[in-house]
């Protein structure tokens, strides 16, 4: 089913969406969920949650297209959950993917995660690079995945990962610098 006749069942709270929802971006939710919480269990339960809020969202949101929409509440799900489990064990923490970030997100901009000015500057910066560093920085930043898995699939050295993820962070760093959200 496309996405908008999706969207087009939330609009009607058709509970037929959740189901659509679940056969076309189920899988995408969970491996989401799953590289940040490393956990099968701790996964399907993002991916619920994550049904649960697009069902509260839409409308009034209207998502298109769907799939980064999903994409991005389960991700958030799955980065709330991680710090709630380190806050409870250790009294806080963030994944590593998201302190090796820290260096470029300006303070400000770090509490405020669905800022404008923010998106617009990340957008606009991811569009300016190649596309196997945008593949790279995604992979690593959005889904999460280790720089082993990235270099595995993407047939390259771990060494040249990390050092193509340095070399991306601290222009992303330059290309917030001159949009005005210094650190």
């Amino acid at each position: 089913m496309e996405d908008r006749h999706i969207v087009e069942l939330y609009l009607q709270r058709n509970e037929r969406a959740i189901a659509e929802t679940h056969a076309k971006y189920g899988r995408y939710c969970h491996y989401i969920a799953y590289n940040i919480l490393s956990s099968n269990e701790d996964a399907e339960e993002i991916v619920n949650d994550t049904y649960l809020k697009v069902w509260n969202r839409i409308p009034p949101d209207r998502p298109d297209p769907l799939k980064p929409y999903v994409g991005m509440i389960s991700r958030q799900l799955a980065l709330n959950a991680y710090n709630a489990n380190l806050a409870q064990k250790r009294g806080g923490g963030v994944s590593l993917a998201m302190i090796e970030l820290e260096e470029c997100i300006p303070d400000t901009a770090r509490d405020l995660t669905d800022s404008a000015a923010l998106t617009n500057a990340l957008n606009s910066f991811l569009t300016q690079l190649p596309s196997k560093t945008r593949k790279v920085f995604l992979c690593r930043y959005w889904y999460g995945d280790p720089i082993a898995v990235i270099a595995k699939d993407l047939s390259m050295k771990e060494s040249a990962v990390a050092m193509l993820l340095l070399r991306t962070r601290q222009k992303l760093k330059e290309h917030l610098e001159k949009e005005g959200l210094s650190i």
